[in-house]
C-alpha cells in the first residue's frame, strides 16, 4: 500500500486532503510502526489539512487500552466502531466475534483515552431484534453521548453463514415490515435526541458529520488504496483487483518497472446519464438532496426529466422543495433506492 501511494500520488489533481480512512476491514490490527508509515508516506505526498479527519474503524475487542494509548500517538481522530448490537442473541445470530459487554466497554473506554469523534454501528430488522431491544440499542448510545450513528437493515448475503441458514431454515428470512418500523422509530429517536439526520442511514450532532463520508455524498475526488480499493476523479471511477496475492505481484512488478501479471485495477469513464444518476442517487440520501443548480449543469434536457419525473412525489408527500433542492421527507426515505431509480436517466441502447 506504501509502495501504490507513491505512484499514485498524483492521481488527485490538488493532493489536498480533508480527511483520511482506514477501513474496512480491520485496520485495527495493523501495529503502530505500520501506521506510522503509512501515515509517513501520506504526509509526504499529500497536503493534509490541519484539521483533516482521520478515521479508523475497529471492532470493540480490538479496542483495548494498550491499543487506544497506541492510537493516541498517532494522527487518528475519529474511530468507527463496529458495534452492530447489545444484544448477545444478536452477535452470535451474525457470527460477530465481540460480546455485549465488550460493545459497552469498548466505547466508554475510547471516551476515557480522549476519543469524543465517535461513530458506531448498528444493525436493525434482525429477527433476533424486537422492537424493546431496538430501543435499547438506541437508548445505549444515547446514554453515552456517542454523536455519530451509522445504522443499516440486516441483509443477507450470498456465502456468508447467514444466508447457509436462512437456506436451509435454520434461521427466518428479515422481514420488510419489521425493518420499516425500526427505521421509523429509529427516525423518531435520533431526531427528538438532537442529532441530524443528515443521510438515510446516518444520524449526527451538529459538527460531527462525517468529513469524508459526506464527500463521497457530494461527489468529491477521493483515491482508495489496497486490494478492493476504489477511486474517483470526477470523471472516471476505477478500482483495484481484489485478490490479494495478485495485488501485491501486480505492486512489485510495477515498483521494479517490469510488466504485471494483470492490470492492478479496471477503470470505467462515466458518461453525463451515469454522473447524473450517481448525483440523483446519493443527493436523494441526504439532507442537501439534489439542488437546482446542480441539475441545471446537467443541462436543459436532463433538467426537464427530472423536473417531470419527480411530480408524483412532490404531489403524494414523500419529497418536497427546500431552499433550492428537492429532499425526501420521513416517509420518502423508506423508499430512497425506489425513488432514486425511477428518477435515473435511462440511455438509450
Amino acid at each position: 500500500m506504501i509502495q501504490e501511494i507513491e505512484f499514485r500520488k498524483d492521481y488527485l489533481a490538488d493532493n489536498y486532503l480533508e480527511s483520511i480512512y482506514f477501513g474496512g476491514g480491520t485496520p485495527s490490527l495493523l501495529s503502530q510502526s505500520d501506521l506510522e508509515n503509512l501515515f509517513e508516506k501520506i504526509f509526504k505526498h499529500f497536503s493534509v489539512a490541519p484539521n483533516a479527519e482521520v478515521t479508523l474503524e475497529a471492532n470493540p475487542d480490538d479496542l483495548n487500552p494498550e491499543k487506544l494509548q497506541m492510537l493516541q500517538n498517532l494522527p487518528v481522530n475519529r474511530l468507527s466502531i463496529g458495534v452492530q448490537s447489545f444484544f448477545d442473541e444478536d452477535l452470535k445470530f451474525w457470527n460477530r466475534v465481540h460480546n455485549k459487554s465488550e460493545a459497552e466497554t469498548c466505547i466508554k473506554t475510547a471516551q476515557d483515552f480522549g476519543f469524543e469523534n465517535l461513530t458506531v454501528d448498528l444493525i436493525y430488522g434482525s429477527p433476533t431484534t424486537p422492537h424493546e431491544n431496538w430501543l435499547y440499542n438506541i437508548g445505549q448510545l444515547l446514554k453515552l453521548q456517542v454523536p455519530h450513528l451509522s445504522c443499516y437493515a440486516l441483509t443477507v448475503e450470498e456465502k456468508t453463514a447467514l444466508a447457509h441458514f436462512v437456506k436451509s431454515g435454520k434461521a427466518k428470512q428479515p422481514d420488510d415490515d419489521h425493518a420499516a418500523t425500526q427505521f421509523e422509530m429509529l427516525m423518531e429517536q435520533m431526531t427528538k435526541n438532537g442529532y441530524d439526520h443528515y443521510e438515510i442511514s446516518n444520524f449526527a450532532k451538529p459538527g460531527f458529520y462525517a468529513v469524508h463520508n459526506s464527500s463521497y455524498w457530494k461527489g468529491k475526488n477521493y483515491l482508495g488504496v489496497g486490494p478492493a480499493a476504489h477511486s474517483f476523479d470526477g470523471t472516471s471511477r476505477q478500482w483495484n483487483i481484489a485478490n490479494n496475492a495478485f495485488y501485491i505481484r501486480i505492486i512489485e512488478a510495477i515498483s521494479k518497472g517490469i510488466e504485471p501479471p494483470k492490470p492492478l485495477f479496471e477503470k470505467e469513464i462515466l458518461s453525463k446519464a451515469q454522473r447524473f444518476n450517481e448525483y440523483v442517487m446519493t443527493g436523494m440520501r441526504t439532507i442537501w438532496g439534489c439542488s437546482d443548480e446542480k441539475i441545471d449543469s446537467f443541462g436543459e434536457a436532463f433538467k426537464i426529466y427530472f423536473l417531470e419525473r419527480i411530480q408524483p412525489y412532490l404531489q403524494n408527500g414523500l419529497m418536497v422543495q427546500k431552499q433550492g433542492s428537492f429532499v425526501l421527507t420521513p416517509k420518502g426515505k423508506l423508499l430512497a433506492d425506489q425513488i432514486a431509480s425511477e428518477i435515473f436517466y435511462l440511455e438509450e441502447e
